[in-house]
């Protein structure tokens, strides 16, 4: 069974940093062969793409966070990475982790990870 575990969120203030941690288990294939990555959720709003990461490595950002966040992955560790600086009170959202492969047809989400930014 896919495990699919956030950790690292929290509060911080404007301006600060976080570093978010999402580690898969149970996935049948070597985990470079999935794409990944951190979605976000706002109260009252639709879930937005944040940060991707394809299985050649080459990575892809929303642009309100381009230049600000890093997603990054650990290929032994089956972990993936998001580095969070310069935050912002817009930057407040449940962070989930997603993990994917159509040709497998695999689409694995974790619960999610509260992030705040107080005004």
């Amino acid at each position: 069974q896919v495990q699919v575990v956030e950790s690292g969120g929290g509060l911080v203030h404007p301006g600060g940093s976080l570093r978010l941690s999402c580690a898969f288990s149970g996935i049948d294939f070597t985990f470079d062969t999935y794409f990944s990555g951190w979605y976000r959720q706002a109260p009252g709003k639709q879930r937005d793409m944040v940060a991707t990461i394809n299985p050649a490595g080459t990575t892809n950002y929303e642009d309100r966070v381009e230049g600000r966040f890093t997603i990054s992955r650990d290929i032994a560790k089956d972990t993936i990475y998001l580095q969070m600086d310069n935050l912002a009170p817009e930057d407040t959202a449940v962070y989930y982790c997603n993990i994917n492969q159509p040709i497998l047809r695999h689409d694995f989400w974790g619960r999610g990870t509260q992030v705040t930014v107080p005004d």
